[in-house]
């Protein structure tokens, strides 16, 4: 093919694309993909797309424990058993002395969602949805809160008034949800973790009040937010940074008096709330057990005994 056919090939797709055509993959590329991604070297049928075409698979959706790609594996059973229990990226394979397409793949959609995770924030929708107070940290965007922690632990006055106005009846006990490293976290498991919370301290008398959504959060928030309410206790459920297991790993960090100068030791912390570790139910029933212990021993952390 000679360069001036291939520049009006090139200039043809970008046309296209401009125009709102899909570009089709050629069959053997799509052959290909679906092979490098289907489960146990299995082939998969190919999803159309709504335009009559095809898609490529999503191939997060693949689980896993459940993927083996070592080609003719001595004790196939065994190895499924081992990968059941770890999230490890075991039994990947090889061709040759690299990574088969299937894990190289994997692992850059897996490197895309945690990023996503850290650079997308939490919908308003879901805020409304769920009827946060919403408030953020003194941060006036995403990059000064990934390089200004400081600032992603203190609210400017007009965030602390929002906040008075918020608590005013001076509750014992204030959940409190930050966007964290990771919005999707936050969505994926806070509105199950609340209910289970708040159901177990109404069941002991205890009302929590509204719930605060911060953005651009850092759990040393928790503690100005003691300052203006002297609450007894704060839970502040938080997104967590994302790694390649998951991009929805949440955590809640429980501290009695929290003020400032509270030091790191006397945070309790629930970690790795997900739908592959401690769900979000479960995570927020053993929650309202700690805030009530918390609140009959007046101390959190390593002081809890």
């Amino acid at each position: 093919m000679q360069d001036t056919d291939v520049r009006a090939l090139v200039e043809q797709m970008v046309e296209d694309m401009l125009k709102g055509k899909s570009i089709q993959a050629s069959s053997d590329s799509k052959s290909s993909y679906a092979a490098s991604v289907g489960q146990n070297n299995r082939v998969e049928k190919m999803p159309e797309s709504t335009d009559g075409g095809q898609i490529l698979p999503d191939i997060t959706q693949i689980d896993l424990r459940k993927q083996l790609l070592v080609k003719n594996p001595k004790d196939r059973e065994g190895y499924l058993a081992m990968k059941a229990k770890t999230p490890a990226r075991l039994g990947i394979g090889r061709a040759g002395a690299r990574y088969k397409t299937a894990t190289m793949l994997r692992v850059r959609a897996d490197h895309a969602a945690a990023q996503d995770a850290v650079f997308s924030d939490v919908s308003e929708e879901f805020i409304k949805k769920n009827q946060f107070v919403f408030v953020k940290t003194k941060c006036k965007d995403k990059d000064e809160y990934l390089t200004r922690p400081d600032l992603g632990r203190r609210f400017a006055d007009k965030e602390k008034e929002i906040i008075k106005a918020a608590y005013k009846d001076h509750p014992k006990v204030i959940i409190v949800v930050g966007d964290g490293l990771s919005s999707s976290a936050v969505e994926a498991n806070a509105a199950e973790m609340i209910p289970a919370i708040s159901q177990g301290l109404k069941a002991k008398g205890i009302s929590t009040g509204p719930i605060l959504f911060i953005k651009y959060a850092r759990v040393g928030a928790m503690d100005d937010i003691g300052e203006i309410t002297g609450a007894e206790v704060i839970c502040m459920l938080v997104g967590e940074r994302p790694g390649l297991v998951t991009a929805e790993s949440m955590s809640a960090y429980i501290a009695y008096n929290p003020r400032h100068g509270l030091a790191e030791a006397k945070r309790t912390v629930i970690s790795n709330i997900h739908k592959g570790g401690t769900t979000a139910v479960e995570a927020g029933a053993h929650a309202s057990g700690i805030i009530m212990k918390m609140l009959e021993q007046k101390a959190s952390g390593i002081d809890l005994k």
